[in-house]
């Protein structure tokens, strides 16, 4: 036999009536905590007012140079000139090696590569435009050329010699400048004839020629080995011109 149960009824209360029932039956909420950021984590928890109350106490340090919050760059050099990239010496420098019977050599004093660096890019893009992809031939090549030539010298030399791989290393990078017209010509030059090998020869003595009279007049006690020195050079940028003609 089933056993009846009394519910109360439910009573919903309407907009502007009281709820019936009496107070037992009134909602009751809950006052919500205040929001706490991070409060889950103890070592990131902070005060929002304080942290707006310490930066708005004084202005936050902008480090030197800086006036009103903005970077003064009125007295800051121009970035050629901090990575060590001078455009009007490198062309000096080029323009002393156009001529190989007047070389200039007062402007290769002061050594630098970003010239050499300058003149092997444009090497190795024209022979990536033959079709040649020798981008670590020649920079191998390079490296080897500029010690050899410096041990030979300072072989020759000996204790009177005063050519470091630094100075060696500019001269032999700047009297590329031959070799890299040629590899330029060489694309509208066909490949491995007499035309080729004439004009190969013609631009290795131009390097060749300027090359020794920079060495021996920037160091001492080059001039009484200049054929010595010379065979060297011509060796070097002979090397170099194989690449273009084969």
């Amino acid at each position: 036999m089933a056993k009846e149960f009394k519910v109360p009824p439910v009573a919903f209360p309407q907009p502007g009536n009281p709820p019936a029932g009496g107070p037992n039956i009134q909602q009751r909420r809950m006052a919500a905590p205040p929001f706490q950021p991070n409060s889950g984590i103890p070592f990131m928890s902070f005060d929002i007012g304080s942290a707006a109350a310490s930066t708005s106490s004084g202005p936050i340090y902008s480090g030197p140079g800086t006036v009103g919050g903005s970077a003064n760059f009125d007295d800051e050099e121009p970035l050629l000139d901090e990575l060590g990239i001078h455009p009007e010496q490198i062309w000096s420098k080029i323009r002393s090696v156009l001529n190989p019977f007047r070389v200039n050599h007062t402007v290769h004093k002061d050594s630098d590569l970003s010239g050499p660096i300058l003149l092997y890019m444009s090497f190795c893009l024209f022979q990536l435009l033959a079709g040649k992809i020798q981008f670590g031939v020649i920079l191998g090549w390079i490296v080897v050329s500029s010690i050899f030539l410096y041990v030979v010298f300072n072989m020759l030399a000996g204790r009177a010699g005063n050519l470091d791989l630094h100075t060696c290393t500019s001269v032999v990078g700047y009297c590329m400048l031959p070799v890299v017209i040629y590899s330029a010509m060489s694309l509208f030059l066909p490949q491995g004839g007499i035309v080729a090998i004439v004009a190969a020869s013609i631009f290795v003595l131009w390097a060749t020629r300027a090359s020794t009279g920079l060495i021996v007049l920037l160091a001492d006690g080059g001039e009484e080995h200049r054929g010595l020195i010379a065979y060297a050079c011509f060796l070097i940028y002979t090397l170099f011109s194989l690449l273009v003609v084969f």
